[in-house]
């Protein structure tokens, strides 16, 4: 087997509260990043970007995501909001993915554009697992919220395609059953 095939056949997700330090150092960051920008970019629109949440900026975040949920929600148990207060404390690094959709591109579909920016969301994971880290690719409510969009930094036409937690794996995590490829394939009869 190639290492290429090793790598994408032992991929596997580590839960975000097993990730702990060490995380990527800046110029392992930027090999990352390097790599995830390889993507299908129909059009050469780079359709996406990067917001990195690191040391203090994780609390502060996670913070400002606790009142977030009262906001939403004033009868919110205590779990709820301490939830959302750590959802992005234990991997030493997050970087949102940022899908950029600007309008008035009739020529590349704003699908395309997102799948790119989908694919930088799944190269980041291989690229942290061939590095020495584990990362986890997740979204939950705060990449779907308007305030929170705005405490990211982000523009109206744009949308978080994943929050990718980085970090050291902190406990071995189990393989998990995968589908069986042939399952999932037909071909074409017409």
């Amino acid at each position: 087997m190639t290492p290429t095939l090793e790598c994408l056949d032992t991929r596997r997700s580590i839960p975000a509260k097993s990730l702990g330090e060490p995380g990527p150092d800046a110029a392992t960051l930027r090999r990352m990043l390097q790599s995830a920008v390889r993507v299908p970019d129909h059009g050469k629109r780079v359709p996406f970007r990067f917001v990195r949440i690191a040391g203090d900026a994780r609390h502060a975040l996670g913070d400002a995501l606790a009142a977030r949920t009262l906001e939403r929600d004033p009868d919110a148990g205590q779990a709820v909001v301490d939830k959302d207060r750590a959802r992005f404390t234990h991997a030493p690094l997050v970087l949102v993915v940022v899908a950029v959709l600007d309008p008035g591109d009739d020529k590349i579909p704003g699908q395309e554009r997102l799948l790119s920016a989908g694919c930088v969301c799944f190269a980041l994971l291989q690229a942290a697992q061939a590095l020495g880290f584990g990362a986890n690719w997740l979204t939950g409510w705060p990449a779907y919220d308007e305030a929170v969009h705005r405490l990211l930094g982000l523009t109206a036409n744009e949308r978080v395609a994943g929050f990718i937690h980085v970090g050291t794996p902190q406990r071995e995590v189990p393989e998990r059953d995968r589908p069986d490829p042939a399952a999932l394939l037909t071909d074409l009869a017409l």
